[in-house]
């Protein structure tokens, strides 16, 4: 395989600018936002934010949605959400050692949030823990399978399990504040479209942040043996 390094560093340049950094870190929910909500995200003029936005779809990591007179903005693909999620997992580790003292939006962020279009956090960690605990899935460095038993309990919970299209169906994903693997591919993103159906977690407004309801207390708990308030907290987060 011949590695593209023109490509790679063409790439690099677009993620290395820190308001271009910022718009994609937001976008990394799988959200589209307009230019100007972009351009508040990332602290810059609206003409700048303009600017930023047509380089990132010229390098392919962006892709424009239009509605009547308006257009916003949403990662080109999973693949995308992916390379932004592993850069902050190995900004984290091998940046400078940063720390401060612990918030309760850092407590809420890395409980539960969404990586793009699956769940993440302590959250996303333990269902993909439950998952290999109760033999329902199979899972290496860079893919994983279900078993027969786990396709059964995904009918069950109301999961379709048909491959579609040419999307990985599960991988891992390691996560960025757990730095263990939660769930991604189209099986990360039908078990987090069944939890938010369920109404097991909200969104937070301009907010990668989830909520866990009751309802997804007690549903996570029966269904796949999670005690919420077992999910112990970090002494630190990393700045």
């Amino acid at each position: 395989m011949t590695i593209d390094s023109g490509g790679m560093a063409a790439v690099a340049a677009l993620i290395g600018d820190t308001a271009r950094a910022r718009m994609l870190d937001a976008l990394s929910d799988g959200r589209a936002l307009t230019a100007g909500e972009l351009a508040f995200t990332a602290s810059v003029t609206p003409s700048t934010a303009s600017a930023h936005l047509a380089r990132l779809l010229d390098g392919g990591l962006l892709a424009v949605l239009r509605q009547g007179r308006h257009r916003y903005y949403r990662l080109a693909s999973p693949r995308v959400a992916d390379m932004i999620e592993q850069i902050m997992l190995v900004a984290a580790v091998d940046g400078p050692p940063r720390y401060r003292p612990r918030s309760s939006r850092d407590d809420d962020f890395a409980m539960a949030r969404s990586c793009y279009d699956h769940l993440a956090g302590r959250l996303g960690v333990a269902i993909a823990d439950a998952m290999l605990r109760g033999d329902y899935l199979m899972l290496d460095d860079d893919a994983g399978a279900i078993t027969s038993k786990g396709a059964h309990f995904l009918t069950e919970f109301g999961v379709d399990t048909t491959l579609t299209g040419r999307r990985v169906f599960c991988r891992p994903c390691v996560d960025r504040t757990e730095r263990r693997p939660h769930l991604a591919g189209v099986l990360g993103a039908k078990l987090a479209c069944r939890c938010f159906e369920l109404g097991w977690v909200q969104r937070l407004h301009d907010s990668r942040t989830l909520k866990v309801t009751d309802a997804g207390r007690n549903g996570l708990r029966e269904t796949f043996g999670i005690e919420f308030a077992g999910l112990a907290k970090p002494d630190k987060i990393a700045a």
